[in-house]
């Protein structure tokens, strides 16, 4: 049995692969009823993934430059980015220095290091920044890169690469806008895909957090290769085709199991 989250992610696969899928073609493959399909396609046209048209639906991909603000991100996936952000909080040793990048999936995690002590933390994202702020973790050090503010409430630009570059981090934990075969890890700010990438040049290791959301989504512009990442970790939402893909180029492949769902038919 295969869960609707699971079933709505290879909808959404296909959907990318080929632009559009058909009610008729998804009920014959994965062997569930005409409604079953429906209610998939509207969960996925409710999340701004899918357009519902006569008989299937069409990809919503996006222009490669569209860059949603935080807050609307932030409610987006709010499960899946709990489930991956309390995997990746066990990659993290006490003592260590870490990089967070900007985005909602790392805020995420730095609510997630509470009961990490000794961390030196650094980001260039104001939201995590506030989120460590306020955390009551013991011995701990954030440091805050300069740099201009972007929608997402990102730090970016000269200022900030040039902190960026001077630093040697154990771990740097990257969030994403997209990630596809080809193309990488991405975003949809050229002046943000510079400073992350400083920021991925500062680590020792790479560990990347993307929601299954974000597989086959395109940003303007390339963060890192596939195999970059040490890690990826993501939710049981992601096709099965789209494991195959990363576990041939990434290190580590982690998927965390996500259990707001239930199986409808």
């Amino acid at each position: 049995m295969v869960l609707a989250r699971q079933r709505q992610a290879m909808i959404l696969e296909e959907a990318r692969r080929n632009g559009a899928v058909r009610v008729s073609d998804l009920v014959s493959r994965l062997g569930v009823s005409d409604m079953t399909i429906r209610r998939d396609l509207d969960v996925l046209a409710g999340r701004g993934l899918v357009e519902k048209v006569y008989g299937g639906a069409t990809a919503v991909l996006g222009p490669s430059t569209e860059e949603p603000g935080f807050e609307a991100k932030s409610v987006r996936q709010r499960a899946q980015k709990e489930a991956i952000a309390s995997r990746a909080a066990e990659l993290v040793q006490p003592g260590t220095a870490i990089g967070l990048s900007a985005g909602t999936t790392t805020w995420t995690l730095a609510r997630a290091l509470d009961g990490v002590p000794g961390l030196t933390i650094v980001s260039n994202s104001i939201q995590v920044a506030d989120v460590l702020r306020a955390s009551s973790a013991p011995d701990r050090t954030v440091v805050l890169t300069g740099g201009v503010r972007t929608p997402s409430d990102a730090l970016v630009g000269p200022v900030a690469v040039h902190s960026l570059r001077r630093l040697h981090l154990d771990q740097v934990f990257l969030g994403v806008h997209g990630m596809a075969e080809g193309a990488g890890f991405t975003t949809p700010n050229l002046t943000e895909s510079e400073t992350d990438r400083a920021l991925v040049e500062s680590g020792r290791r790479l560990v990347v957090l993307a929601d299954s959301s974000k597989w086959g989504v395109v940003g303007i512009s390339t963060i890192a290769e596939l195999d970059e990442a040490h890690v990826v970790v993501t939710d049981d939402g992601l096709g099965e085709a789209a494991r195959t893909v990363l576990a041939e180029h990434v290190g580590e492949l982690e998927v965390a199991p996500v259990n707001d769902d239930t199986e409808e038919e």
